[in-house]
């Protein structure tokens, strides 16, 4: 009937890691602190000890978790003391200074909750729970984005290196383990392909190839006819020659690569000759648009190592001459339409 403080720090411990609000706002909540905007959402005020006070509309879910705390409390709260009937966190405890206790748990507390529970550590003792990690724990679940420069690629405190790797490393069949495996094989492979130095033609003669490149015809498979058909021009995508649209690298083998223009700057079969140097210059053009429009995060993100692959191709004299790059960029009207884009992939 009445919570005690067993059960109102389950409460808390959750409603902290859904909210990530830190200790000390949530310690001095009050009923009046909760405003309901509707029936389902919750605006709630709180003070945050280090800067002031602050709001946060909560999820759903912390919503439906302090609607149920607050159910659970309330008939306890017709019984407490008139000044604490309205603290959030408002318990009996029998054993304290109470019966009606609202002020936040001890120390002590915690540890006799832990050990209640049977909560351990790697190394078979108790389970060290600080209070004020509990908002990694929310970071780290709200944290969606890509890893490379995610918050989420570090360790969450409140777990060791062991429980990290068991719990989103770990496979359990053996299905489970081929596909981590195959994923593994496939990043392997991609950090590979970037490395390698993009094959550029000074010249568009096919001698030229056979002569600077024969480890990259030999990878391709392709007999004179094909060869000829790539430095021609027969096999032209976007950007560059492909040696084989149909190799599914980018897609479904045996279908026409779906890749965008951008992509083909990393993809082992491109072959960049002089007559792609004003797509090339258009592409250059259409990155310096989008880096005017996003953050450097989110350009170095999703363009950052196409941008750079781009600038090794174009830098003069390293491949192209500086005449050629000049009569290259002048046909650019830096104009959207002159790429094939989608219509969200526009930067006007």
């Amino acid at each position: 009937m009445f919570p005690t403080v067993n059960t109102m720090l389950g409460y808390r411990l959750l409603f902290g890691v859904y909210t990530g609000i830190v200790p000390d706002g949530l310690d001095d909540l009050g009923l009046g602190d909760v405003d309901w905007a509707g029936d389902k959402t919750i605006l709630l005020d709180y003070v945050k000890g280090r800067t002031a006070e602050e709001s946060r509309t909560l999820t759903p879910r912390a919503t439906r978790l302090l609607q149920q705390w607050t159910d659970h409390s309330a008939l306890a709260r017709q019984f407490a003391p008139p000044d604490l009937r309205d603290a959030l966190w408002v318990r009996y405890d029998s054993h304290g200074r109470g019966p009606w206790v609202a002020r936040p748990a001890t120390g002590n507390t915690i540890r006799q909750w832990v050990a209640a529970r049977g909560l351990v550590g790697d190394d078979g003792e108790p389970l060290a729970l600080n209070m004020h990690r509990i908002r990694t724990t929310y970071d780290s679940m709200r944290d969606r984005r890509v890893w490379a420069g995610s918050r989420r690629a570090t360790l969450d405190p409140n777990r060791s290196p062991q429980v990290e790797g068991d719990h989103y490393l770990g496979a359990g069949t053996p299905k489970q383990r081929a596909l981590v495996d195959e994923i593994i094989a496939e990043a392997q492979n991609d950090m590979l392909r970037r490395a390698e130095p993009p094959v550029v033609l000074a010249g568009e003669d096919v001698v030229e190839l056979v002569r600077d490149y024969p480890q990259k015809v030999a990878s391709l498979g392709l007999n004179d006819e094909a060869l000829a058909a790539l430095v021609g021009g027969a096999r032209d995508v976007f950007t560059a020659a492909c040696g084989d649209q149909l190799s599914g690298l980018h897609g479904p083998k045996g279908k026409p690569c779906p890749a965008r223009p951008w992509v083909c700057l990393l993809c082992p079969l491109a072959l960049f000759t002089p007559r792609h140097l004003p797509n090339l210059m258009r592409l250059r053009a259409f990155f310096a648009r989008q880096w005017d429009q996003m953050t450097q995060a989110e350009f170095m993100g999703v363009f950052g190592r196409y941008d750079q692959r781009l600038a090794e191709i174009l830098t003069p004299d390293a491949h192209f001459t500086s005449k050629a790059l000049l009569a290259a960029a002048a046909q650019v009207t830096d104009d959207d339409t002159e790429l094939p884009l989608r219509p969200e992939e526009g930067t006007r």
